[in-house]
């Protein structure tokens, strides 16, 4: 049972180590200023060299227990106890090192923690090149690092856009989003990150995309439908029995009209020569435009019962058989005997 209570703490341990490295790869340096001679000032109006740091994740972490060094001696193989006495620890109690999500912290150097608690002893020259570097609270991780060249007084070593470059006094950006200088205008892309660092924005609008793409597929398939409808419908009325002669009428209308007006306009081409013979033809079309509107029938056949008699048996049985009838010139004669001369 212990064994196990033991199996278990390793594992809660392990877990949370992992959680707490993976968060603090998210801190990183972002400007450092080493010649403060009019940049910000601290609680106790003193201008001193200082270090900015960035959360660049979506989510809030806490850099107390983090280290900060300017010592390049860290870098040797040596235990942790001994690289953490070379370094200066980010003390605890202060809420402004539980860093929001893409804010900043700003760590002033050359100072006295009992200043204050973002107040460290960490040893930053003025007039030459240093080596800053972030390490986690293990005192083994290095999470980040940077070489600072010599800089003008006011001027930083800033990150812009993941690159790191030199900025003038009017361009340093302490405890904010560091600006691109006028060589480095940042993209809309990258206007477009800072307004909206959470990406609702974003969201927003590739949701208000689909939609609108939906909405127009719903109305062009419903005029499409309904179109589609009232042509079968026209198509179904044209082919019923009744408005086929009116649709022939039509047609052969527009026939006879058609070749009347060719001839009449070659008649007027001719100035009235053979006049007689195209108010002819004009005759010989309309009645042709009669007959053919005359011939076109409902298909409706009519048929009327006649009496013929053809049953009649009487008729039948004395048709041959009467040689009184007179109409009946056909009947046989009885023969008679020859007269004896």
């Amino acid at each position: 049972m212990n064994n196990l209570k033991l199996l278990l703490g390793a594992l809660v341990l392990t877990a949370s180590q992992t959680v707490l490295g993976q968060g603090a790869k998210n801190i990183v340096i972002s400007e450092v200023l080493t010649n403060n001679a009019s940049s910000i000032v601290d609680e106790f109006g003193q201008r001193e060299a200082w270090i900015e740091l960035e959360n660049t994740s979506y989510s809030t972490y806490n850099v107390r227990g983090m280290f900060l060094t300017t010592d390049r001696s860290v870098l040797q193989p040596m235990s942790a106890p001994e690289r953490i006495k070379r370094m200066s620890i980010i003390p605890s109690g202060e809420e402004r090192t539980s860093i929001g999500a893409r804010q900043h912290l700003v760590l002033f150097g050359n100072s006295n923690p009992a200043q204050g608690k973002l107040h460290l002893a960490l040893q930053i020259p003025d007039s030459a090149s240093v080596w800053v570097a972030l390490y986690n609270g293990n005192g083994v991780e290095l999470i980040d690092s940077v070489t600072v060249p010599t800089l003008q007084a006011d001027c930083s070593y800033a990150r812009v856009d993941g690159n790191w470059a030199v900025k003038s006094a009017q361009q340093v950006t302490p405890g904010i989003e560091n600006a691109a200088s006028e060589a480095q205008k940042k993209t809309g892309v990258d206007k477009f990150k800072e307004q909206d660092p959470y990406g609702f924005a974003m969201a927003i609008m590739a949701m208000g995309v689909v939609f609108l793409c939906l909405a127009l597929l719903w109305l062009f398939f419903t005029l499409f439908g309904m179109l589609m409808r009232h042509l079968d419908t026209a198509k179904k009325v044209a082919n019923t029995q009744p408005i086929k002669p009116i649709t022939k009428t039509v047609e052969k209308t527009a026939e006879m009209a058609h070749k009347t007006g060719n001839i009449l306009q070659e008649g007027f081409d001719k100035k009235g020569i053979d006049m007689e013979v195209y108010m002819a033809v004009i005759g010989l079309a309309l009645r042709q435009y009669e007959d053919d509107v005359h011939d076109v029938e409902s298909g409706v056949i009519t048929i009327r019962s006649k009496d013929t008699d053809w049953d009649d048996e009487y008729s039948q049985m004395t048709h041959w058989h009467d040689p009184f009838r007179p109409s009946d010139h056909n009947a046989p004669t009885i023969p008679t005997a020859p007269e004896l001369h």
